[in-house]
């Protein structure tokens, strides 16, 4: 007799990474957007979905929109800011990631001290686009097979963690983007050049895709 019951299909594997920086609502929300459209366009939003973009803040502004000058520099970019809310950072948001991506030590400083084993998994944005530099891609799973794609980008955070003592920014300022808030425009480009000069390697070690193809 067939059972009455419905088979629940199993959700897919993902891999999971936390942008984070002050108030939420500048840099974390640049770069957890920015993230998004690269990745949907490297790999087409079904295999992107593998991989979950979100951002929070160490001193967040829960449920306000993205500044006016940072949604202006997405734009310019085509990405898209629409339906964005701040958040403060919480310990389920460091629980779930399996990576977490800062805009400075401090902000780092800050999620490891949360606890939740977050030190292995945590970077400034900037430290962590200098260590995957330093990756062989040959060491990592192909990520052809989308089941593959959080395989690959686990490994690329284990390989990342073990590096870090050894290669070091040639000065602590170096692995930080510094906060443009309440500066002119020009500074929000500077800061949005910065985060997408230093995601594209990122976003090209997590996926095996280059940029432009």
């Amino acid at each position: 007799m067939p059972s009455s019951l419905a088979v629940v299909p199993r959700p897919l594997d993902t891999f999971r990474i936390l942008f984070v920086c002050t108030g939420n609502i500048c840099r974390s929300p640049i770069a957890e957007r920015l993230t998004r459209l690269e990745l949907d366009t490297r790999l087409g939003p079904a295999a992107a979905g593998r991989i979950v973009v979100e951002s929070a803040g160490t001193w967040g502004h829960e449920g306000a929109p993205m500044e006016a000058h940072a949604a202006t520099v997405l734009g310019e970019y085509g990405a898209d800011s629409a339906g964005f809310a701040g958040r403060e950072l919480l310990d389920e948001h460091v629980i779930d990631a399996d990576l977490v991506l800062t805009a400075t030590l401090d902000h780092r400083a800050q999620v490891i001290s949360m606890g939740h084993s977050a030190g292995l998994r945590t970077f400034t944005l900037k430290e962590f686009t200098r260590l995957v530099r330093r990756v062989d891609p040959g060491t990592l799973p192909h990520a052809g097979d989308d089941s593959r794609l959080t395989d690959r980008a686990r490994a690329l955070v284990r390989s990342a963690a073990a590096l870090r003592g050894w290669l070091l920014a040639a000065s602590p300022e170096f692995d930080e983007v510094n906060d443009p808030y309440g500066a002119p425009i020009g500074m929000f480009r500077n800061c949005g050049e910065e985060i997408f000069d230093a995601l594209d390697p990122v976003v090209t070690a997590l996926t095996g895709v280059p940029g432009g193809q």
